[in-house]
């Protein structure tokens, strides 16, 4: 059946793919599956009360900052799955913190240094 396709402006077969239509909805990554499962939030929650609810990088500047905390995934997702749920692999930090982590600012070593702290007691 010929139809004026609302995506080209052309006329052709409704079954026609003109290449404008948009696809229908996208698929979900494990990434995006796993931040909203509830083992990821299980987990983020148990390292936040590692931490003591405080942003690791602040505390080991000498402040305690407990506000905008969030879990931050030294190494990535995308570069190791299996450590997903590894309590030596997540850390708390804050926004700001986090932002500096991601963009590699903050080297994953002192990551890793002040997880050490952390299971250390200090």
């Amino acid at each position: 059946m010929l139809k004026s396709c609302k995506y080209c402006g052309r006329v052709h077969d409704s079954k026609v793919d003109c290449g404008k239509k948009p696809t229908k909805t996208k698929k979900r990554t494990d990434i995006v599956k796993f931040r909203s499962s509830g083992r990821w939030q299980k987990q983020r929650d148990i390292v936040l009360d590692l931490d003591h609810y405080m942003c690791a990088a602040c505390r080991d500047e000498g402040r305690y900052n407990t506000e905008y905390l969030e879990a931050h995934h030294i190494i990535p997702l995308s570069e190791d799955w299996n450590l997903r749920l590894d309590d030596d692999n997540i850390i708390t930090l804050c926004e700001r913190h986090h932002e500096l982590a991601d963009q590699g600012k903050i080297d994953r070593k002192h990551l890793k240094e002040l997880i050490q702290k952390r299971s250390k007691g200090q």
